[in-house]
């Protein structure tokens, strides 16, 4: 992915939680190995979803989520993901709170996903 200067710092808080800060502290996974694991679903989602849209700003709060399980494996608090039938959702508020900019709100959803790309176990399980 292309690297860029940021008005903000990756930081990791006082309990482990990885974060941004620029001013103030926000967490965006409980753990650092939350915010690895989300990396890695982003790439792999990435690899097999058939379709990715990305929505931003206020197009994010109208998203529905009803029937969806959180990914505990992220261990999301700003940025979650969620897992449904045959889509994985990202959801990015961390940027957002950090920056009081609700336009940097983003959601990316990854559909057309089997079993394979939901869950990232091999073909036969």
């Amino acid at each position: 992915m292309q690297r860029t200067a940021l008005p903000y710092s990756f930081m990791i808080g006082p309990n482990g939680e990885f974060g941004l800060h620029a001013g103030k502290w926000v967490p965006l996974h409980a753990s650092i190995e939350g915010w690895v694991e989300a990396l890695a679903l982003a790439d792999h989602a990435r690899n097999w979803a058939r379709t990715t849209t990305t929505l931003t700003g206020a197009a994010v709060d109208e998203l529905v989520l009803e029937g969806f399980e959180a990914v505990p494996e992220v261990a999301g608090l700003a940025d979650t993901w969620w897992r449904g039938t045959d889509s994985l959702v990202a959801v990015y508020r961390g940027e957002a709170e950090v920056m009081d900019a609700p336009q940097c709100l983003t959601a990316t959803i990854y559909a057309g996903l089997d079993e394979w790309g939901l869950r990232g176990l091999g073909p036969t399980g």
